[in-house]
């Protein structure tokens, strides 16, 4: 169940992440090398390793969890070491920039936090 929950919950997180990058690289083309269509077809590739990661989380195998654990990690170290530092300056960044951040970053937090869950063997149970 709570790996069904964090594939649902990086659904939300990768749609949203795809709809901002959507909208930088057409409204705000040209505000920096990662503003633009060719930017946007070039990072389509990590949208669809997500994709492949959310439906093995969707599918259920033994492993899944692990793999949807590290890939959530590895986009966190990504997001807090490189993508905040270099990109998001280059950016010239907005309140909705600073929003789709916070909002992003969180849903993969708690996406991570329900597959350690899963990891190790602790569950979730309403009072």
């Amino acid at each position: 169940m709570l790996v069904t929950h964090a594939a649902w919950v990086l659904v939300v997180a990768f749609t949203f992440s795809l709809a901002y990058e959507s909208w930088r690289a057409t409204k705000k083309a040209g505000t920096s090398r990662h503003d633009s269509l060719e930017s946007l077809r070039s990072g389509l590739a990590f949208y669809a390793v997500a994709a492949a990661v959310i439906a093995v989380l969707f599918v259920g195998p033994a492993w899944a969890a692990w793999v949807g654990l590290l890939f959530c990690a590895a986009c966190l170290v990504y997001g807090i070491f490189v993508f905040n530092p270099v990109v998001m300056l280059e950016r010239q960044p907005g309140i909705i920039d600073c929003v789709e951040d916070l909002v992003y970053v969180g849903l993969l937090f708690v996406a991570a936090t329900l597959l350690l869950y899963d990891v190790l063997g602790w569950t979730l149970q309403r009072v």
